[in-house]
């Protein structure tokens, strides 16, 4: 389903669009950070903390690190601040970035078995979709926080996979 290649180039992805959010989000206040902004996760910050929180559970399956602390309605509380966020963020980009520079085709092969919190069951999906799905949910959520920016007539990152910078 998908190769290596793809999931480097999704991970060098990943961190170029969370240095972007970096850079556009530092100079706003907490607050700002933390307004309810009627999204799934509620704020700015709320969404960003998510993504860690998620980022970190796939990766637990996927390169057998440690599993982050508590379920789906405690995720965004898991960075509480921004200062928090940008540190567990750069630790955890790191990570996939290093997990993709050493995958290989087998890796992506065959099924993956998770209990998941949020079906209550075991799970048994292939690899490679697996993978695949944890660099969607990834764009899925910047695009709700892109959304929240723009609505706040902030700046918001350039999300095109296209223009990525070349390594």
């Amino acid at each position: 389903m998908i190769q290596p290649a793809y999931c480097r180039a999704m991970a060098r992805y990943n961190r170029w669009q969370n240095a972007q959010l970096e850079e556009l989000l530092q100079p706003l206040p907490q607050a700002e950070l933390r307004l309810d902004r009627g999204a799934f996760f509620g704020s700015i910050l709320g969404t960003l903390s998510h993504l860690v929180w998620a980022d970190q559970m796939w990766m637990s399956r996927f390169a057998d690190s440690p599993r982050p602390a508590g379920g789906i309605a405690d995720s965004p509380e898991v960075c509480a601040s921004f200062g928090a966020w940008s540190a567990e963020r750069f630790r955890v980009d790191g990570q996939i970035l290093t997990w993709a520079e050493e995958v290989g085709h087998l890796d992506l092969l065959g099924e993956l078995s998770w209990a998941s919190g949020s079906t209550g069951e075991v799970m048994n999906r292939p690899m490679g979709l697996c993978v695949a799905h944890m660099f969607n949910h990834q764009t899925h959520h910047r695009g709700q926080i892109h959304a929240m920016m723009t609505a706040a007539g902030l700046r918001a990152p350039v999300s095109d996979l296209a223009f990525m910078p070349e390594p």
